[in-house]
């Protein structure tokens, strides 16, 4: 029986809240162009894999149960309250749907990439494409929620093989968002994008309001009960629906999906109510996020890991080419600047972190609602991922 240095609960959430930390730390101390490439969401997985795999921290503990569980829906509704569907069609007009088809690219990709690399991967690859493609529309968040809805524990080898993906596919997708700025004379001629769009969409954007005021003590008393409200809901509801099977008798529909859809609809409900005019809400779920994100790196299981993850981040590749190529034909059908497509394609490959990168660097008047927009990303992001989970399912 392995020891391990640190094996409390408490324990284990102060090692996991120190890493999140300490990387925040040194790239607000330190302003390094290195977080520009390598952001610290990569740092916070990796350094919790390396203390999970060394004995420093268990890869198993009941501390990332109850995160699982209970913490996850709890961040997904505060995160959701965050959501204005109307704002954000009214600055970004039609950048909305550009951002919808990027989606659809990512819906479409999966089963194409995975039918093109199964061969050399494991019967639940598909599970591992749904995970992934839960990142890819919304954020971290959103990965997790369709792990739980294809019962992928992030254990595995295929949640592994995802977040690898994902970070490999960043560190070069992220670059390429960046850099397109420098192509935006050509990217607009071909678009033959309206010479006044930039002009009225900065206007627009001046006019958000984001500012919900300081937050207070009560604003987190305000949030817990929100989250956890919603979660207790969501969780007896779904209690009470009887599992989809197979002919086969295969559970198809999980009550852990069921669980995360009513916290999706509920939460996006909550949008459309006072609830989102809650202070600290975004900053609140952000820090959750990389808290979550470090439990991934802990729960993380390399011992066993081979070369099918050459296969499955191959597969990755493909399937973002897929992504970029809808992405550059709504583009082109709606008449989008390259800014807006930029954003729109970071809104969902990197979510509410690397959006706002993305927007400052190529228009900072639009870093407001480009969070806006991943924002949109994670209210559909859990069930378009998961349509193209079962899509990958049905390939493999």
């Amino acid at each position: 029986m392995t020891e391990y240095l640190i094996s409390s609960p408490a324990g284990i959430l102060s090692v996991l809240a120190a890493i999140a930390s300490f990387f925040f730390f040194l790239e607000k101390k330190t302003e390094l162009k290195l977080f520009n490439y390598f952001p610290p969401l990569i740092f916070i997985y990796l350094v919790p894999v390396l203390f999970s795999n060394t004995g420093v921290i268990p890869p198993k503990s009941p501390v990332y149960d109850f995160m699982g569980s209970s913490l996850l829906p709890m961040f997904l509704t505060i995160m959701l309250l965050n959501v204005d569907l109307l704002a954000t069609v009214r600055v970004m007009g039609k950048g909305i749907f550009v951002m919808l088809f990027g989606t659809l690219g990512v819906v479409i990709g999966a089963p194409i990439a995975l039918m093109l690399v199964q061969h050399g991967l494991g019967p639940d690859a598909w599970k591992g494409f749904g995970a992934l493609a839960g990142s890819w529309i919304g954020g971290t968040g959103n990965m997790l929620s369709v792990g739980q809805m294809v019962d992928l524990d992030e254990s595995s080898l295929e949640f592994g093989y995802a977040v690898i993906a994902d970070n490999a596919v960043y560190l070069i997708w992220l670059p390429i968002m960046l850099a397109s700025r420098n192509f935006a004379d050509w990217f607009h001629k071909f678009t033959k994008v309206d010479s006044s769009r930039l002009e009225r969409m900065e206007t627009a954007a001046k006019e958000l309001v984001v500012d919900k005021g300081e937050m207070q003590m009560r604003h987190f008393l305000y949030l817990i009960f929100f989250g956890f409200a919603v979660t207790t809901l969501a969780t007896w509801l779904s209690g009470m629906i009887e599992p989809i099977r197979s002919s086969s008798g295969e559970v198809i529909v999980s009550m852990a999906t069921y669980k995360i859809m009513f916290v999706t609809i509920f939460g996006v409900a909550l949008s459309f109510t006072k609830a989102s005019k809650i202070p600290g809400s975004h900053a609140f779920s952000m820090a959750l996020i990389y808290l979550f994100v470090a439990r991934m790196g802990a729960k993380a299981d390399l011992s066993n890991m081979d070369s099918s993850v050459f296969w499955f981040v191959a597969g990755a590749f493909v399937w973002i080419f897929i992504h970029g190529a809808v992405l550059v034909g709504a583009a082109k059908i709606f008449r989008v600047d390259v800014h807006t497509a930029a954003i729109a394609s970071a809104a969902n490959i990197g979510g509410a972190a690397s959006a706002p990168i993305v927007a400052a660097y190529h228009k900072p008047a639009l870093v407001p609602v480009s969070v806006l927009m991943a924002l949109v990303g994670y209210a559909i992001g859990n069930p378009a991922a998961y349509l193209a989970a079962i899509l990958c399912r049905w390939v493999s």
